[in-house]
């Protein structure tokens, strides 16, 4: 998924490991990364303590609180940090400050291409999940990261319309609405035009006519309920947005695989996250994990405004993944 702004997940720019003193943290356990001394320590097999990062918005959150629970549940003192962004947290993760990431393999991908190719490379990740790991693990191992394997749970971009407008003309994939030779206005972020998963897509792959774009922004309240309204009849929006259904909107469903995968995996410091043990309880999780459980999660997060720990105690004790 490649341009989300809540997630400044598509920041191409390499920031050095002094980036780390504008980390904010946030403690599982208590303890903050500075009293930790670091992250974990390779030697210590079975237990030992662990530093989980990731961005602030409420699904990294979610996810890191998730990965820090089920690690403690194994035997690991675990801390979570939390940094505004992608480009605070790779250094750290790469020289071991951070020992454990929840990321999103098609947009790390394309971070670490540009990191190691130029930001003008060309893309290496693809709608194919296996092909996309692939090509992760090519630019991760060098640079002293682990990815583990990816699990069904993605948050990718996606388009949504109102459930009466599909309802009305038949529309379940974005194949149907470029069949339908409907002219639409959409709603999506003011550089749609030149992203080829965006405008150019929807044009080339799926023959939409797109006779208007509204500059909204992505997933943001104003383009949801700018087509809740009428005034446009598609937004761009992401799979895993907890309040479509607030704006009585329905996903278009992806058939021909515009969208790069972005499914979500862990990614460890080789060397002090070598226990296979972390790698165990992780997989775990991942195996479980599905899309709808996350959009579930943020939306009890996002619209019930419970906290992002309690919420993921319970899907991991509802899961059998840790003791209640």
């Amino acid at each position: 998924m490649t341009a989300r702004t809540p997630r400044s997940r598509t920041v191409l720019l390499a920031i050095g490991a002094a980036t780390a003193l504008a980390l904010s943290l946030t403690a599982c356990g208590g303890d903050s990364l500075e009293e930790e001394g670091g992250g974990g320590d390779g030697e210590e097999q079975g237990g030992g303590s662990l530093t989980i990062g990731g961005a602030n918005f409420t699904e990294a959150t979610i996810m890191t609180e998730l990965y820090a629970q089920i690690l403690a549940d194994a035997g690991y003192d675990t801390t979570i940090t939390s940094t505004d962004g992608r480009e605070l947290y790779a250094p750290e993760l790469e020289s071991g400050a951070i020992d454990v990431v929840p990321e999103y393999a098609a947009t790390l991908t394309e971070y670490l291409n540009a990191q190691v190719n130029g930001p003008e490379a060309e893309p290496v990740a693809t709608s194919d999940i296996d092909e996309t790991l692939a090509a992760l693990r090519e630019l991760a191992e060098p640079r002293g990261l682990t990815v583990l394997d990816a699990g069904e749970a993605v948050d990718q971009n996606a388009f949504a319309v109102r459930a009466d407008f599909a309802a009305e003309h038949g529309l379940e994939t974005l194949s149907d609405l470029g069949e339908s030779g409907l002219p639409v206005r959409l709603a999506a972020g003011e550089d749609c035009p030149e992203r080829p998963f965006c405008q150019p897509g929807l044009e080339d792959t799926y023959g939409i006519e797109i006779e208007a774009l509204d500059p909204l922004g992505v997933g943001t309240v104003q383009s949801k309920q700018a087509v809740a309204d009428g005034d446009d009849d598609l937004a761009l929006v992401t799979t895993t947005d907890a309040t479509l259904e607030d704006f009585d909107l329905v996903l278009l469903e992806d058939d021909q695989r515009l969208q790069l995968a972005d499914n979500l995996l862990p990614v460890l410091n080789t060397e002090s996250a070598d226990d296979p043990e972390i790698a165990e309880a992780l997989g775990r999780l991942t195996e479980t994990l599905t899309t709808e459980d996350l959009t579930e999660l943020n939306r009890q997060v996002d619209s019930e405004r419970r906290k992002a720990d309690e919420v993921a105690r319970d899907y991991l004790v509802e899961q059998g993944l840790i003791d209640g």
